[in-house]
């Protein structure tokens, strides 16, 4: 697992080069497209009057162009970028934890708790400003909560088996999900928001959104990169990682720890956007090999890729209409589940 071959570093020298093209390509029609387009020449300008002002102070025209481009445009695909980004680091690392290419960021119930801590900020009212901060705060909380809880449940002897703890996620997500329901019928308010954060999206999201997740993503891939080799370790077992010097328990903490947080802070401000964090690793892994040194960062990069792509599809399919990127991302990610699961089954497993 320590070597690279020959064959990959060949397809990682022409793989790399054109993900990164292809993801500033989409980030760029993303900025074009929409219910206003904009020329390439104009989006090109207004972006370059955007970075004087940040690097000289140069003020520029509030006109229309710099609206829709710096303010409604840039600060969605940012954000859609880093959700990508941190769904897919955290469906890699739970696919190394569990040894199973079919777990991802949501069996622990991390979607589960971060819907049910966003649905008391509305609960409460919260609205306008305070909204921005509060729901996506409590959406984070209810998350960690919930793993926390998780993990508290599936310990046993001072030990937590993988089995146990995916069982237990996936028991204690059903009833945080079963709780979040009752509270939405318990609501006397419109549903209409609800349910559109529900399903995923980043409709009405902007530069603070971007903001709260961006420490995470940066500090997320950093710890991810410096995790690689616990990761691979983890590969060949318990019994042989502990034989190559690793204390298996507290490492399966900090991994469980780092992708709770990276999905819970994705969920955050996004919503419940299913099937990255299984599609990409898994994707990523076939093209690279198991190596988290190679995996983990070109998942960062296929997973920026995939959510703007699905930001561009949800503005445009039903234009003026916007449908939630969780329909997308679904719709591309149940076959490729499904062929998970015939594969699997094929092999007995």
């Amino acid at each position: 697992m320590t070597g690279t071959s020959a064959a990959t570093r060949r397809r990682m020298a022409i793989t790399v080069p054109l993900l990164l093209l292809a993801l500033l390509a989409s980030m760029f029609l993303a900025l074009i497209v929409g219910a206003a387009e904009h020329s390439p020449r104009d989006v090109m300008r207004a972006l370059g009057d955007g970075v004087r002002y940040v690097v000289a102070g140069v003020p520029y025209e509030a006109d229309g162009l710099h609206t829709v481009v710096l303010s409604l445009r840039l600060p969605r695909v940012l954000l859609a970028a880093l959700v990508g980004v941190c769904l897919a680091l955290s469906g890699a690392i739970m696919q190394a934890l569990f040894q199973n290419p079919m777990a991802d960021p949501y069996l622990l119930g991390v979607s589960s708790g971060a819907a049910l801590g966003a649905i008391i900020a509305m609960a409460v009212g919260a609205a306008g400003a305070a909204a921005v901060v509060s729901v996506p705060l409590l959406a984070f909380i209810g998350a960690l909560a919930v793993v926390f809880l998780v993990y508290v449940l599936a310990r046993r002897g001072g030990r937590v088996q993988t089995g146990t703890l995916l069982l237990t996620g996936i028991a204690v997500g059903s009833l945080v999900s079963a709780l979040t329901s009752f509270m939405m019928l318990l609501m006397q308010r419109d549903l209409r928001g609800v349910l559109f954060w529900l399903l995923g999206g980043l409709s009405g999201r902007g530069w603070p959104q971007v903001w709260i997740i961006l420490p995470q993503a940066t500090v997320g891939l950093v710890a991810a990169m410096v995790l690689a080799r616990p990761l691979n370790m983890l590969l060949l077992g318990d019994e042989a990682a502990a034989s190559l010097g690793l204390n298996t328990q507290a490492g399966k903490r900090l991994l469980l720890a780092l992708a709770s947080l990276l999905a819970a802070g994705a969920v955050a401000v996004s919503g419940i956007i299913a099937f990255v964090g299984l599609v990409v690793p898994h994707v990523t892994r076939m093209l690279v090999g198991p190596d988290h040194r190679r995996l983990l960062p070109l998942a960062a990069v296929m997973g920026a890729l995939l959510m703007v792509l699905s930001d561009i599809a949800a503005r445009m399919l039903l234009a003026p209409t916007e449908l939630p990127i969780g329909i997308i991302t679904s719709a591309l990610g149940c076959p490729f589940f499904l062929y998970l699961l015939h594969r699997q089954g094929k092999r007995g497993l």
